[in-house]
């Protein structure tokens, strides 16, 4: 059996972990995700939740997001018509990674300034 040191090991362009954390790391992509996690939510509802994200940042995100099988998107027949997007069944697996996420940030956030 070969054994390569982690050192000298070079992340394999199609590496799942390389691309996932590509992905997850895009601009809002966890704050929608986090966002989506208690149901479907209407754009204007989105940009409510997250404030600093901007109009056309957000439409980018979510059609990227809806590309890649991570949410829905359904048009309500209501007057005006109205757009709800969710997560899917892919995009529901994303919850325990944002989850931790967040449970280690706040617990960098709770961590009184090193000394």
């Amino acid at each position: 059996m070969t054994v390569i040191s982690r050192k000298n090991r070079m992340p394999h362009p199609m590496c799942p972990l390389s691309d996932c954390m590509a992905f997850i790391g895009g601009a809002w992509t966890p704050n929608i995700i986090w966002n989506l996690a208690d149901g479907p939510r209407r754009f204007s509802e989105l940009r409510a939740d997250i404030p600093l994200v901007s109009a056309k940042v957000l439409t980018q995100r979510l059609r990227e997001l809806e590309e890649r099988g991570i949410l829905s998107r359904a048009v309500m027949e209501t007057s005006p018509p109205a757009v709800e997007y969710a997560l899917t069944r892919l995009g529901a697996e994303f919850m325990p990674v944002v989850q931790a996420i967040v449970d280690v940030g706040q617990r960098l956030k709770d961590k009184p300034p090193a000394a």
